[in-house]
Order: structure tokens, then sequence, then C-alpha cells
């Protein structure tokens, strides 16, 4: 069934629209690591109206610094902000007064010096579109990108890239998978975790980008928009912008920072050095009481010499190296059968330890995750080092 996606938008209000400079920062961090990575390609942006994104103006802009051979991007029925970045005049012919302009798709396969200033960007892809307007086609299924026609323009592109709505995450990687398409989207933290997310980041199927690491990002609002969150600002032009925290960019495009290894300390130095409380001047590492591992409450307080398994912050993915470590499960699982649970904690256990931390009657959750001294950890993923690279380097030392 064809649903709307952009009733999907409205109801869970997460159509941000991304910076300039972060895509610009992001993308040009692989052409660092592989110039070549979208050369002779075909990029598709499916979730963004042209008129309106820049995910669009920087491909159309650097099209042939890129080397791309199309661009292609599709507008969903509705579009709240629709005109509000890109003008193309009477390109827009039949949409500018459209109450809610209707869903098209653009195709560019060239960019030219048009106006003859002697270079190539975003001012001759304007003159371009607004002289060809055959270049722009209605899309009649309403541009949701789960659409018969959308797919098809998927199965013709190499990467997709994107910032889809935080709400559909699931669903839209999951058709990326399926069509074995690269990609580089945005998506929240909280997404590592998921049951559809976390077997491709443990399989090596999907990874972190390289630019954004830690803080909250800036994105631009429909003007509807409620400007609750944490931190808002609406410029001169009376433009909406809200900060967004926990954010990151998920791909499967190979760039240089998963080559780099951390650096890090033996166990003992971190148990005497560590510039952390949690892990300085403590005899040993905590144990989980329900995993046959040991917690590690930072990525830097990782020990170099433990052979075991570890379990680390989901930031840890930030800097994750598969040259280094293997990623070889989670504590946030149900699924009794994992190999490093140690224990399941029936009905009673888990009133038992709530009423031994409390004095009264309750009960923890405590199968989601792993415990220590009947207290839940927060999210950790399960690691340990790689085995072939631990012992050469043990044997180096030695």
């Amino acid at each position: 069934m064809n649903r709307n996606l952009s009733a999907a938008k409205a109801a869970k209000q997460d159509e941000f629209y991304t910076q300039y400079v972060d895509i610009q920062k992001e993308v040009e961090a692989y052409l660092e690591f592989d110039p070549d990575t979208f050369r002779g390609k075909i990029v598709y942006c499916n979730c963004d109206d042209p008129f309106e994104s820049n995910f669009f103006k920087y491909f159309a802009a650097n099209f042939n610094k890129l080397g791309l051979k199309k661009l292609i991007t599709t507008s969903y029925d509705g579009s709240p902000i629709a005109g509000a970045q890109l003008t193309f005049g009477e390109y827009l012919e039949g949409n500018e007064k459209r109450q809610k302009p209707k869903a098209v798709a653009v195709e560019i396969e060239e960019v030219k010096d048009v106006n003859g200033d002697g270079a190539t960007g975003i001012e001759d892809v304007k003159l371009f579109l607004e002289q060809n307007p055959h270049t722009r086609t209605p899309l009649a299924e309403g541009g949701d990108f789960r659409s018969l026609e959308c797919i098809e323009i998927l199965k013709e592109a190499d990467i997709v890239v994107t910032n889809p709505p935080f709400s559909l995450f699931k669903e839209y990687v999951a058709q990326l998978v399926k069509h074995g398409k690269k990609f580089l989207i945005i998506g929240n933290l909280q997404a590592i975790t998921y049951l559809e997310t976390f077997p491709l980041i443990m399989g090596n199927k999907l990874w972190l980008g390289v630019t954004i690491h830690s803080g909250d990002r800036e994105f631009r609002v429909p003007d509807h928009y409620p400007l609750n969150a944490a931190g808002w600002r609406v410029d001169e032009n009376g433009v909406k912008y809200i900060r967004v925290k926990g954010v990151r960019w998920y791909t499967n495009l190979d760039h240089g920072r998963r080559h780099q290894e951390l650096p890090l300390m033996t166990m003992e130095d971190n148990l005497r050095f560590s510039k952390h409380k949690e892990i300085k001047g403590k005899a040993t590492y905590n144990r989980y009481e329900n995993y046959d591992a040991i917690e590690v409450p930072f990525t830097d307080a990782i020990p170099s010499d433990y052979d075991g398994v570890m379990g680390v912050p989901i930031t840890f993915l930030d800097k994750y190296s598969p040259d280094q470590f293997e990623i070889v499960g989670t504590l946030d699982s149900s699924d009794p059968d994992n190999p490093y649970r140690t224990r399941w904690y029936s009905a009673q256990d888990q009133k038992d330890a709530f009423f031994r931390r409390f004095g009264k009657p309750g009960s923890f959750p405590l199968n989601m995750s792993g415990v220590i001294n009947d207290v839940k950890v927060y999210k950790r993923i399960l690691i340990r080092h790689r085995r072939e690279n631990f012992r050469a380097a043990r044997r180096t030392k030695k």
C-alpha cells in the first residue's frame, strides 16, 4: 500500500532540513579518503524537495567537481517550505502558487556555464532548470520513498544521500539494504540499538560517518513547527531553526576514520591513571551479573590488554575501527540465547532486586540490560579486541 510520507512526517514532527555546511563537511571527508567516491555515480536525494533542499543545492553546485553522472531528487506532496531555499523563477510556474506543492522529480545530467561567468555553480543550475522544464517530472504517487515510482528511481541510483524522517528510519534503511544501495544519511544516535539496525552494524554493513561525533546540530524547520526544543532561533527573515541532540551520519561508504585505531592504555594503567572516577583507584573493572563481560563506561577506558568481552557505550561507534575490534552483541537484548548472557532474571528476581534497593514492593526490568549490584546499566555494545591483532600485539610486547 502506498502511504503518504508527508502525513507521517507531520504526525511525528520530524521534518528537519540539514544545513549546507554539515553536508559539505561530511561529503568532502569521503573525498579525502577516495577522490572518486562519487565519480561516475548517480546520486539520488529521495527525501528532498529540489526547491528547498541543501542536499540538492550541494550536489548541483558541485556536480562537476564530484564527477557525477546524474543527480536526481524527489519531493513529496505538501512540502511546507518549498521554494524557500532555491528559487527557479518560471521553472516553478504552476507550483509556486499552490498551497500544498505537488511532488516532482528533477534530474540533472550535466552542469554547464549557462550564465557565461567562466565557472559552473548553483546559478547555472537555476538557469538551466528555468530554460529546460522537461527536467521536472510530476510524481503521480506523491513522492513517498516507498511508492513504486520512487522505488524505480532508487533502482537506477548508485548512492543515496539525504536526511530521511527519523520516525521512518528503520523502514528507510531496510529499503536501501534490500536494493543493495550505497548511502549517506542522517539519523538519531539511538538508531544504533534498533533491532533492524544493530545487526547491520554488527555485520559491518553499516557504520557511522565522519564529521558528527558529539553535541547537537542545527536544522531548519517549517514555519508551523513549535519551538519547544532546548535550543532554537528565528533569523532576521523569520526562518525557524532548532538544535537536535544525538544525531549522526549513517553510511556504508568507506572512509579513513574507520581505519584509525584507538590509542589505549593497559587495564593496570587505566585503574591507576584514568581521568574517570568510575575507573581510577578501583581494584578492577566491574563485571556484569548477567553477562560474561566487563563494564567499560568510557571509550577511552577500554583496556588494551583485556582479551575478553567488554560492554562499551554506544558512542564507541564514533571511534570504532573494524581493524581493531569486533562487535559481538549488545546488552540491550531480550534474546535469552545470547552466548554472553549468564543469567536470566525471573519475575520474582526482578521484584526482589527492587525491594533490596528501595525497601518496598516493585519490579526492575533487568533482562534488557547489563546489571551491576541490582542496577541496570545504560545501553552498551559488546566488543572484544580482534583476536589476531590482539595476540600479535601481545607477542610484540613479550
